[in-house]
């Protein structure tokens, strides 16, 4: 007889993964390696260690091991708030009407609000085991600042965060809780760097982006003495420690023998995204299962779905290595948007390279329809989702009524990778029906895409 499946579908804690996956270890193509902006060769451990954590450098050069052991430190922290649930959304099923099974991953279930943690404390636990005074990062929407302030609040470092001017302005809440958790919070772009000035006066009025950020944080991070800076996507190191998500969600999907059909995450720089699907992948890569990968993103910044393939600069002020990787190009400023942690030029080089062999499918989808989405999800599931989120809630709910069109029960699994109780400006724009959809043009990509570095290799 086959087992009823709860609501929610909780692991015991003896469950939590030990070991972190790495995808790479199973990637026939692995990710082109970051490049020295000077030299354009490939970045030695001995160069990265200006800037990262000497064991965080070791797990960003390591394309060949497949597990790395979770540290018991990091482990006993993950149990305030993992495993976290895989939920059946059986409401808005049937307010779908649908014959799709629809599971999320519900990563919003701690004071960050977000899945950030997962490597926030992990950055901060090597940090402070290299005996460093504290750490200098980026924020968008402010979710990565803020699970970075809290694990640097518990192992005692300093945090100074550059968050993105147009959510630092939107989200004053979310840099109160950071500051609350003792970090030092700069609107960027900032004069309080050389990269931050230059910026102003290139972009005069500019409302920032994860590059500014980016550049800024380098910057201060190389003037201070006993720092280091960290970041909350895109390297190959972020994505490893996000992997958690993925291997709960398999466990928890395993313990009632379903197999997912198709797997969705919202896709900005792709921490929360190659998180998930990586263990799904490795499958994939092994010959042992097939999936539907979807990444999703803001029509406003498509990296996947309309960037070039390219080695790019990580940042704006381009101070930072070069990745191959989907990118706009790093001078590429997207509109003001409210999903602030997607508004990234760029996208991880796994993730690039997994997406340019055919293992993932991208859609972009505007915003009004994403908010659209978030609240449908919200008046039946009885979480606010963040506006991030709910990019992977509107192609979910897209798929699962194509289900109730052709009676395919597909089973849809999304991550739901954090709440919107910040956000609440965004919404009030999407009640007030005062939101606006802004898809760059052709020839705007292009002057963009004008600015990417010659490099044959």
């Amino acid at each position: 007889m086959e087992k009823k499946i709860p609501y929610k579908i909780y692991l015991e804690e003896d469950e939590l993964p030990k070991m972190w996956y790495n995808v790479r270890a199973d990637m026939k193509n692995k990710p082109a390696p970051l490049l020295n902006p000077g030299t354009l060769k490939p970045m030695t451990a001995e160069e990265l260690a200006g800037v990262f954590c000497d064991e965080l450098i070791q797990q960003e050069l390591d394309d060949d091991t497949a597990y790395i052991p979770i540290p018991e430190e990091i482990i006993n922290f993950y149990k305030m708030y993992r495993p976290s649930p895989l939920v059946r959304a059986y409401c808005l099923e049937e307010k779908l009407q649908t014959p799709a099974k629809i599971y999320y991953k519900f990563e919003g279930n701690n004071t960050s609000g977000s899945h950030k943690l997962n490597s926030a404390i992990a950055q901060a636990y090597y940090a402070k085991k290299q005996g460093l005074k504290g750490v200098t990062t980026e924020t968008g929407a402010g979710q990565w600042g803020t699970a970075l302030s809290m694990a640097c609040a518990y192992l005692g470092l300093d945090c100074k965060v550059y968050m993105v001017k147009v959510s630092y302005e939107q989200k004053p809440f979310r840099r109160e809780v950071m500051r609350t958790y003792g970090a030092t919070v700069t609107p960027s772009p900032s004069d309080t760097t050389e990269v931050g000035r230059r910026i102003l006066a290139e972009h005069p009025g500019t409302t920032g982006s994860l590059g500014c950020a980016i550049s800024e944080a380098v910057e201060a991070e190389t003037k201070l003495d006993g720092y280091k800076y960290v970041l909350g996507s895109v390297l190959n190191q972020v994505l490893l420690h996000q992997t958690v998500i993925g291997l709960e969600t398999k466990a928890a999907l395993e313990k009632y023998n379903i197999k997912p059909d198709m797997i969705i995450g919202c896709a900005g720089g792709g921490s929360n995204l190659g998180g998930l699907v990586s263990p799904f992948i490795g499958e994939m890569l092994r010959g042992e299962n097939q999936y539907q990968i979807i990444a999703v993103e803001p029509a406003s910044c498509p990296s996947l779905t309309r960037g070039k393939f390219a080695y790019d600069f990580c940042d704006t002020g381009k101070v930072c290595p070069l990745a191959k990787m989907y990118t706009l190009g790093s001078n590429f400023i997207p509109s003001a948007n409210h999903a602030g942690g997607l508004r990234y030029h760029g996208m991880s080089p796994i993730l690039s390279q997994l997406y340019h062999d055919g293992y993932m499918e991208a859609r972009s989808v505007e915003q009004t329809a994403v908010f659209e989405a978030a609240t449908q999800f919200a008046r039946v599931e009885g979480i606010l989702p963040a506006p991030e989120s709910s990019h992977a809630i509107r192609v979910a709910i897209d798929e699962a009524i194509k289900c109730r069109e052709t009676g395919e029960e597909k089973t849809i699994v999304f991550g739901l990778t954090g709440t919107g109780y910040f956000d609440m400006v965004a919404y009030g724009k999407y009640n007030d029906k005062e939101m606006n959809d802004y898809i760059p043009t052709d020839e705007e990509l292009e002057k963009s895409f004008s600015t990417l570095p010659e490099v044959n290799l």
